[in-house]
């Protein structure tokens, strides 16, 4: 089935379900006014679909106030040597760090990216890659998140920081 097709930073989102991820209360009552494809299947469960065809393929794991955990495939993120790409890293930071951002934000508020900065320490040629986002900085306007992007073994490929600003709607 189609559905609604949202887009959230270089992401698009589209029902029907297809990717479950748990999140607490607080992100779950922030997410309907800022992703609006997401779609409740219990007090604290919330079901996605990403579009593979416009998107990294990414997989949200974990949404709560502290820590948002995302992963995508190496393979066809690559770059023409068959290494992750480094823009498919700062694309994984800059999300993760945004949802991050808008779960703080709450609802009636958006958020745009101020400084994005990527650190690459090593490559990934296969498997899957991990982000997980947690926050530097929590203001009233202004986030900062730090992302450390793991392999399956989970040695560290990229170490990234987004800031965001937080605007109304």
């Amino acid at each position: 089935q189609d559905g609604p097709v949202t887009s959230f930073g270089r992401v698009k989102i589209q029902g029907p379900l297809a990717v479950t991820a748990t999140v607490c209360s607080k992100c779950a009552a922030a997410l309907p006014s800022t992703v609006t494809a997401v779609q409740p299947s219990s007090s604290s469960r919330f079901t996605f679909s990403l579009d593979p065809s416009t998107s990294t393929c990414i997989t949200m794991v974990e949404c709560v106030p502290d820590r948002v955990v995302l992963s995508m495939p190496v393979e066809g993120n690559t770059q023409p040597f068959g290494l992750l790409h480094g823009g498919a890293n700062a694309v994984l930071v800059e999300t993760a760090g945004s949802i991050g951002a808008a779960m703080h934000a709450g609802p009636g508020k958006a958020v745009v990216g101020l400084d994005i900065s990527c650190t690459h320490h090593r490559s990934a040629t296969e498997g899957r890659v991990t982000a997980v986002a947690t926050p530097l900085s929590l203001g009233r306007t202004v986030t900062s998140y730090e992302v450390r992007v793991t392999d399956n073994q989970g040695r560290a490929l990229c170490t990234g920081r987004l800031t965001c600003l937080i605007r109304d709607v």
